[in-house]
C-alpha cells in the first residue's frame, strides 16, 4: 500500500503599515503658464458650480448617480478634458458629503485634483507635465531634500493650489511605518495654554511666545481695520491697508505650526532616545466642556492643541514611537506621590499642593507623571480606549 503524504501550506500575510503624507512642491511656471493654470482652475470650478446647481436643483450628491447626470452635459458645456470633468464631479460630491442642507459654491481659483492621467511627475528633471485649457504644460517645481524622498513614495491624486499668487502641487505619499520596539516605560506629556507641553522629566514648552505672538497680531488688525473703517467713511479707498491686512494674514498661524512642529519633534526625539512610549490626554471634545470668560475666549479659541497631537501621531509613527492616549480626568487633581485625588489639590494654575500628603510641585509636572503611570499601568489602546486615572 503506497503510503499518502499530506502537505499542509502555510500562508503568512505580511501586512506592511504605512503613514500618509503630503508632499508639497512649488511650481516655477512663466507669465503664459501661469495664465493658462489660472485660467483652468477658473474653468474648473465653473464647472464644480454648475455641477452643483444641477445636483441640488435633482437632488442628486451621490457620485455614481451625479456623473450619470451631469458627465455628458458638462463635456459639451465646458472646454475641459475628460478626466478634469470626472474630478470636478468628484470635488462636487465630497462637498455635498457633510450635509445636504445648503447649495455648495466654489472660489473661481479653488484647488482642483488631478490624477496621473491628466498629471505625470518627472521627478528626476524636477518637472511635471500638467494639462491646462491651453494645452500640455511642462512646469519645473522647487522643493527640499525632504520632499524629494517623499515624492518617491508618491501615490493617487495631486491637488494644484493656487495661494497668494503662487502655484503649489500637493501629492499624497505613503512611507512605510515602522514597527515600535519593546519599551519599558512611557514618557507623559501634559498639554496647557500658559505651557503649551510638559513632559514627565520636568521639560517645559513655554507658550508665553505664541501668546505674544497672538496678541500682537490681533492688536495690528484692529488698528488696521479701524483705519480702514476711517478711510471709507471719508470716502477713500484703503487699498494699501487691505494689502497689507492680506499680506500679514497667516503669519500668526505659521508661527504656531512651526512652534508644534518643533515641541511634536523634541517629544518624539526624546522618546526615541531613551525607548519609551508616548503618553497624551484624549482632549477630544475639550472646547465644548468648560465656560470662558470673556478675556479667555480668543486664547482659548487659537489654542494649538489639536494641531500638537496630529503633529505628535504621525511624526510617532514614522519614528517608531508608540503613542497612548489618556483619559485626561483627574490627572491634574490626582498627586503623583500619594495618589489622593483632590479639587483642593489644584491651588493654582501652576502650583499643585496635596491637602493629604503635603506634596508640591508644579501643576503641570505634577500632571505629566500621572499621565505616565497611568499609562504604564493599562494596555495601551492607541485609537478605541483610553486609560483611566482612579481616584
Amino acid at each position: 500500500m503506497k503510503g499518502c503524504f499530506q502537505f499542509q501550506y502555510l500562508t503568512i500575510h505580511v501586512i506592511l503599515l504605512r503613514v500618509k503624507l503630503i508632499a508639497q512642491v512649488k511650481l516655477l511656471p512663466s507669465k503664459a503658464q501661469a495664465q493658462a493654470l489660472k485660467d483652468t482652475l477658473e474653468l474648473a470650478n465653473a464647472a464644480c458650480d454648475w455641477i452643483s446647481e444641477l445636483a441640488w436643483d435633482a437632488q442628486v450628491f451621490k457620485q455614481y448617480k451625479l456623473h450619470k447626470l451631469a458627465y455628458h452635459d458638462a463635456r459639451h458645456t465646458f472646454n475641459l478634458s475628460a478626466q478634469v470633468i470626472v474630478r470636478c464631479i468628484a470635488k462636487v460630491a465630497d462637498a455635498y458629503k457633510l450635509d445636504k442642507k445648503t447649495k455648495r459654491t466654489f472660489k473661481p481659483h479653488g484647488a482642483i485634483a488631478f490624477d496621473d492621467r491628466i498629471l505625470s511627475w518627472q521627478t528626476d528633471k524636477q518637472g511635471a507635465s500638467i494639462w491646462t485649457v491651453a494645452g500640455r504644460q511642462k512646469i519645473p517645481y522647487t522643493c527640499g531634500e525632504r520632499q524629494k524622498r517623499l515624492l518617491e513614495s508618491r501615490i493617487g491624486e495631486t491637488d494644484l493650489v493656487f495661494r497668494k499668487g503662487k502655484f503649489y502641487l500637493l501629492a499624497v505619499c505613503e512611507v512605510p511605518e515602522p514597527t515600535p520596539g519593546d519599551v519599558d516605560d512611557v514618557l507623559g506629556v501634559d498639554f496647557g495654554v500658559i505651557n503649551i507641553a510638559t513632559d514627565s522629566d520636568g521639560q517645559t514648552f513655554s507658550g508665553a511666545e505664541v501668546e505674544q505672538v497672538r496678541q500682537k497680531r490681533a492688536t495690528q488688525r484692529q488698528i488696521l481695520q479701524h483705519k480702514a473703517s476711517r478711510q471709507s467713511q471719508s470716502g477713500k479707498r484703503p487699498r494699501s491697508i487691505h494689502r497689507l491686512i492680506k499680506r500679514l494674514s497667516g503669519h500668526e498661524r505659521n508661527f504656531k505650526s512651526h512652534t508644534n512642529h518643533c515641541i511634536s519633534k523634541q517629544l518624539v526625539r526624546k522618546a526615541q532616545d531613551s525607548d519609551r512610549s508616548i503618553a497624551i490626554e484624549d482632549l477630544k471634545g475639550i472646547r465644548r466642556r468648560p465656560r470662558f470668560g470673556r478675556r479667555e475666549r480668543a486664547r482659548m479659541s487659537s489654542w494649538g492643541f489639536a494641531q500638537l497631537r496630529q503633529f505628535l501621531t504621525y511624526k510617532a509613527k514614522l519614528g517608531g514611537v508608540q503613542l497612548i492616549f489618556v483619559d485626561p480626568r483627574n490627572t491634574s487633581r490626582t498627586c503623583s506621590a500619594c495618589g489622593h485625588c483632590a479639587k483642593e489639590n489644584r491651588k493654582s494654575q501652576a502650583e499643585f499642593v496635596c491637602v493629604s500628603c503635603g506634596h508640591s510641585l508644579n501643576a503641570d509636572f505634577n500632571a505629566a507623571i500621572n499621565i505616565s503611570r497611568v499609562a504604564s499601568v493599562n494596555t495601551p489602546q492607541v485609537s478605541e480606549r483610553t486609560a483611566s486615572v482612579s481616584a
